[in-house]
Order: structure tokens, then sequence, then C-alpha cells
């Protein structure tokens, strides 16, 4: 299967007008193998990646679907047990991010910082990104964070950005 391919699967589910149907794709999809889940997945979180605040219903309403769809991805693999679960706290918390600041507001440069001040392990950040680019990745990492952990979803003002070899 191409990428082609994996990506008509994705839109042909977004494209149920039923709910009734979503059965028989996720059977579908199943008896193609690992291969087309996981291509599915992977196409499901570019979408939520990538969608906008108008499409915020969408998303919730698609993670629903996709859990009715495929309810037990974990008996193709292990790793997929709460996908959905994943899934819908990464839609929570990027709305949540979309609601929060202003269309308006939003251009420029982003940064996701993570942080747990109780360990020696280094601060990671994640620079150089679009507003969208960072709530996801701020949603993504916020779902999962332990008690002692802080994450900061950062709009940088001024940068000046060289490497070693301008030196």
């Amino acid at each position: 299967m191409n990428q082609t391919e994996s990506l008509q699967h994705f839109a042909a589910f977004c494209g149920l007008d039923r709910d009734d149907r979503l059965n028989s794709f996720g059977a579908e999809l199943c008896k193609e193998g690992f291969t087309a889940v996981r291509r599915f997945l992977d196409d499901f979180r570019t979408y939520l990646r990538s969608y906008e605040d108008h499409q915020s219903e969408e998303a919730s309403r698609l993670v629903a679907r996709g859990r009715a769809a495929l309810p037990e991805p974990k008996r193709i693999s292990p790793s997929w047990a709460d996908i959905w679960e994943e899934y819908a706290g990464i839609v929570k918390v990027k709305n949540s991010v979309l609601h929060q600041i202003p269309a308006g507001r939003r251009d420029g440069e982003w940064q996701v910082l993570l942080d747990n001040p109780y360990t020696n392990q280094n601060i990671v950040v994640y620079p150089a990104m679009t507003f969208l680019e960072s709530a996801y990745l701020y949603a993504y990492f916020r779902i999962g964070l332990t008690e002692n952990e802080y994450i900061r979803l950062q709009k940088v003002d001024t940068v000046i950005s060289e490497s070693g070899r301008d030196f």
C-alpha cells in the first residue's frame, strides 16, 4: 500500500455519512492488516497536528468515530492499546490552547519547553515552530505529564540564531 492509498483510507473514514458504516470500515481496515491500520492512525495523527479552530468539533467527533470503527486496535498491536485515549486527550488540550490564544496573536515563532525541576535531566525545548505545530506538540506532551513535570507553550519575541560555523 502506498501513501496515496493510506490517505484514501483516512479520507474514506472522514467521508462516512452514517455511523452504522463504521464497523464495516474498521473490519475491512483490520483485514488489511498492521500496515493499513498503522498508516490510518498515522494519517489520523497528521490531521490532529494540522486541524484549526473551525475544525475543533470535527476533531472530537472524528476521534469518537475512530474509536467506534476500531474499538480494539491493541489486537493488531499492543502499542495501540490507549491510542484513542491519547488522541482524545490531544484534541481536548489542543482545543483549549486554540480557545485561549486569539488568532491575531499566533504569528511568529513558537516553542514548547518541558522540565522536571526535581531531576537532574536536561530541560527539553522544541523551538522554531508555527503556532499549530507547537499547539499539537504541547497537547501531545501535556497529556502524559507526571506530577513534578511542567510544560510551557511560548511565543518567541526576539531570536538571535547562529551556528558554530558562523563564527
